[in-house]
């Protein structure tokens, strides 16, 4: 059995750090330009096999948690954003087509998957390979999967899909964040901040939950903008 810790932050700029983003980002460019040489329907099963993917690790890392003894209500429930976004992403090709979970996806699952590795925390990491190599697959597949479905799948996004996210993301933290505090959890890091170097934390609680809205609002409207002028 392998030993756990209480996370694992990977230093930004380090050479592992570097060498897991050439790869996670590697990853994204080649199946986008396998996609963009493939027809509507070939597209529509190279997308649905990384939700499957995502679906086969999401379960295995849960299963391995359980079996180890590792998981617990407070620290494994999917209500981090990318644990939301990897949700969605895992079920949302194999449902009838779904604004709200595609706009959700799109933006929190880009803006968190990027924010993930930039400052990469691995949360109750127990030193397998596994875990880390899931880490990066997962967070590279919530960018993936909503760039893949937005060029090639003719999902869309509107003139105010961005602003709407805003207000999903708020709702989300109104459930999340009274949550942490019956479970002593720390969903969404509303509780505390996370232990990485990120310039966006600023302050302590709740200062930084605040500065975070006008921060989110950025990100979201600067995500749509480089969307829509231009598709991949």
């Amino acid at each position: 059995m392998t030993i756990m810790t209480e996370n694992y932050v990977i230093e930004f700029m380090s050479n592992e750090w570097i060498r897991n983003t050439i790869f996670s980002i590697l990853y994204i460019i080649v199946v986008l330009f396998i996609g963009k040489l493939l027809n509507y329907k070939d597209r529509i099963v190279l997308a649905k096999i990384i939700a499957v993917l995502l679906i086969i690790t999401t379960i295995t890392g849960h299963t391995r948690n359980i079996i180890n003894g590792y998981w617990n209500i407070s620290e494994n429930l999917p209500l981090h954003l990318c644990g939301i976004s990897n949700l969605i992403a895992c079920f949302i090709l194999f449902t009838k087509k779904n604004k709200v979970l595609f706009e959700f996806l799109f933006y929190a699952g880009i803006i968190g998957g990027i924010q993930a590795f930039l400052t990469p925390q691995i949360n109750n990491f127990d030193g397998s390979y596994y875990e880390y190599v899931e880490y990066h697959f997962s967070h590279a597949g919530i960018i993936l999967l909503p760039i893949f479905m937005y060029n090639f799948l003719n999902y869309k996004l509107d003139n105010y899909s961005w602003l709407r996210v805003v207000l999903y993301l708020n709702i989300v933290l109104m459930v999340v964040m009274p949550l942490n505090f019956q479970i002593n959890s720390n969903y969404m890091y509303l509780a505390y901040p996370p232990n990485v170097n990120n310039p966006l934390i600023i302050g302590e609680w709740p200062y930084y939950v605040i500065y975070w809205e006008f921060i989110i609002v950025i990100f979201t409207y600067t995500t749509y903008v480089i969307s829509t002028r231009r598709k991949v």
